[in-house]
């Protein structure tokens, strides 16, 4: 990420505070949504940050492959670098639970994708939604 300032430039952009700052808040959560990293941004600079500011940068930063968004929800999209971007997010319709499983798991599927409708799935941008162990025990 030492390279961001230059990246950013070659893209017709500048690396801006706000940027950075969204970029770290995002590394620092893992998954986030807008108004997390908000939050986040909010507690480590004596300057608030609009919500406004926080899309436009994300939209920066996705422009240029930095970060990705899943759909955990009905809801607003959960942000990640994309360097995190190894996993399917598995979100437990009872409790709300987000878990992480490795890509791996989904690769007989995605194979089965390509070789059946010549279609190549990013799983990696996927949300599998069902009910987590301690939710099924409770069940």
């Amino acid at each position: 990420m030492s390279d961001l300032g230059t990246r950013l430039r070659a893209a017709g952009r500048r690396l801006t505070p706000q940027r950075q700052q969204v970029l770290d808040a995002v590394g620092s959560l893992g998954h986030a949504t807008p108004e997390q990293i908000v939050e986040a941004v909010s507690r480590e600079s004596s300057t608030p940050m609009a919500l406004s500011t926080v899309y436009r940068s994300l939209e920066a930063l996705s422009d240029l492959g930095l970060v990705s968004h899943t759909h955990v929800d009905h809801r607003v999209p959960s942000y990640h670098l994309t360097s995190h971007a190894t996993h399917i997010h598995v979100v437990c319709r009872q409790c709300g639970s987000v878990g992480e499983a490795p890509t791996s798991l989904a690769e007989e599927f995605v194979a089965r994708l390509d070789s059946s409708l010549g279609f190549e799935a990013d799983v990696t941008h996927a949300a599998i939604h069902g009910l987590c162990r301690t939710c099924r025990k409770q069940s």
